[in-house]
């Protein structure tokens, strides 16, 4: 009964861009990109031609590196006995950070104009980060259901 969730959250790095948007943006920007190597190859500007597979290929590596990052996660779970927060990196390490919530303090860091830039959970010489990588409305929503799910633990 006492290991019980009250509290479970996944959080993860939002990606605005499906695959399907990746793959029709990347199929326009590939069009696009050959006609304008045509247009320079007739002018017989061969140096420029490299230059338009460099701008391409730099492209594709930026939103390979940035869907990489967002395969990170974040594992919250609050009980009556245990705080558990399992942090996923892209490569698939995992690190556990287990803390009781009774001596548990949730930090949060503002700032006038962005809101919520930072959110650590300590306790007992220990402290972690928690979701540094949403948007600041999702750590506002996190860090108000986080607050009241530990007073809840507290409570009882």
């Amino acid at each position: 009964m006492n290991d019980e969730p009250v509290f479970e959250a996944v959080l993860k790095p939002h990606r605005s861009l499906g695959r399907a948007g990746f793959v029709i943006l990347m199929s326009i920007t590939t069009a696009i990109t050959i006609a304008h190597m045509a247009v320079f190859a007739v002018a017989k500007a061969w140096p420029v031609l490299g230059f338009f597979g460099l701008d391409l290929a730099l492209l594709f590596g930026a939103f390979w590196l940035s869907y990489r990052s967002g395969r990170a996660r974040e594992f919250v779970r609050v009980s009556r006995t245990d705080l558990t927060v399992r942090k996923v990196a892209p490569s698939g390490r995992t690190v556990d950070h287990q803390f009781n919530p009774f001596w548990t303090r949730f930090n949060i860091a503002r700032h006038d104009e962005i809101g919520i830039t930072d959110m650590r959970i300590s306790g007992q010489g220990r402290q972690t980060d928690v979701g540094s990588f949403l948007n600041p409305d999702d750590k506002e929503s996190f860090a108000s259901a986080f607050q009241r799910a530990l007073a809840t633990v507290k409570k009882r």
